[in-house]
């Protein structure tokens, strides 16, 4: 069995938790991340610094839109690849469109192409709720429509979906792409809702809340999507023509913003002091997946509500 990996995004926080779970598994990871500095880098350094502490990581600090670099890193072959190196964030895709292009669209190409050079067995790569825009039908499914981008971060993944299934088709290569809902978590990232509420509550500042906090999303916690990777990892799609499959990982449990507001108040025995705003553009209204393909897949539903998780994540910001 091989037990070598890669994982591009390794100090982010979805590449950073999917990296420890391999690492304990006895894999060896081979992790790539340009840690740039769109967040905070300290966090990152703090991610990269638990990997580094582990005989069987070897990093790569390189941005992955740069294909002649990457392209002659000392990778292993026949292995899985997890792309979660992205530019992240809605609303910074909006003025920093470039960034957009450079890293999930270019980035993303070269994946594919570095992926081929490896002869990878399976490809896993990230892509978002976003790509459902504003959609009215819930739970959103797979099968839906996607092509109605509301900003250019869903229209980036969007376009890397699209690339991937002609990838699949021509080459053959078997690719499983990952619909993310909101996920939240310990050594989350802090341009996020969770770690900014918490962090404005607790020094007593006024927390903005945009689209009045009617608006709803579908929070998961990191640890379910984490069990989802790893179940995802061997389930290779082989029998699909072309191998290619796309997957929604959700709690399937959505909140409405200002009902995540109360639960985080009830958690830190404080009332906090709101400002509200009509709902920010280019963000959808309400995200709510379907899960019945992947847990049908892996055989797994997702164990954590959005009360326990809330804790876990103050329990983590609080230490610090």
């Amino acid at each position: 069995m091989n037990k070598n990996i890669i994982i591009t995004g390794c100090s982010g926080f979805i590449g950073f938790h999917t990296s420890i779970h391999f690492l304990k598994k006895g894999y060896r990871v081979f992790g790539i991340d340009d840690m740039n500095n769109y967040y905070d880098i300290i966090l990152k350094k703090k991610r990269l610094k638990q990997l580094k502490e582990k005989n069987s990581f070897k990093f790569y600090k390189l941005d992955i839109s740069d294909f002649k670099k990457i392209s002659k890193l000392k990778l292993p072959k026949n292995c899985t690849l997890i792309n979660l190196a992205a530019q992240a964030g809605v609303r910074f895709s909006i003025k920093n469109p470039n960034e957009y292009f450079k890293s999930n669209i270019e980035g993303f190409y070269n994946i594919l192409n570095l992926s081929l050079k490896l002869n990878v067995k399976h490809l896993i790569f990230a892509s978002t709720s976003s790509v459902y825009g504003d959609s009215k039908k819930y739970p959103s499914r797979e099968t839906d429509i996607s092509d109605k981008p509301l900003n250019f971060y869903a229209a980036s993944k969007k376009t890397n979906e699209v690339m991937a299934y002609s990838y699949s088709n021509i080459y053959n290569l078997p690719i499983t792409c990952l619909r993310f809902f909101t996920v939240y978590g310990p050594f989350g990232r802090p341009d996020m809702s969770l770690y900014i509420f918490v962090k404005n509550i607790i020094e007593n500042k006024a927390i903005d809340i945009f689209g009045h906090g009617k608006h709803t999303r579908d929070f998961t916690y990191i640890d379910d999507v984490i069990k989802y990777i790893s179940k995802v990892f061997n389930k290779i799609p082989k029998s699909e023509k072309p191998p290619y499959r796309v997957l929604n990982i959700g709690n399937s449990d959505p909140k409405k913003l200002i009902d995540y507001v109360k639960i985080i108040e009830k958690k830190l025995k404080t009332q906090s002091k709101k400002k509200f705003y009509k709902r920010h553009k280019g963000e959808a209204f309400k995200t709510h997946a379907s899960i019945k393909n992947i847990e049908k897949l892996t055989k797994y539903s997702p164990k954590t509500k959005v009360e326990e998780g809330i804790d876990k994540f103050i329990e983590w910001y609080l230490k610090e």
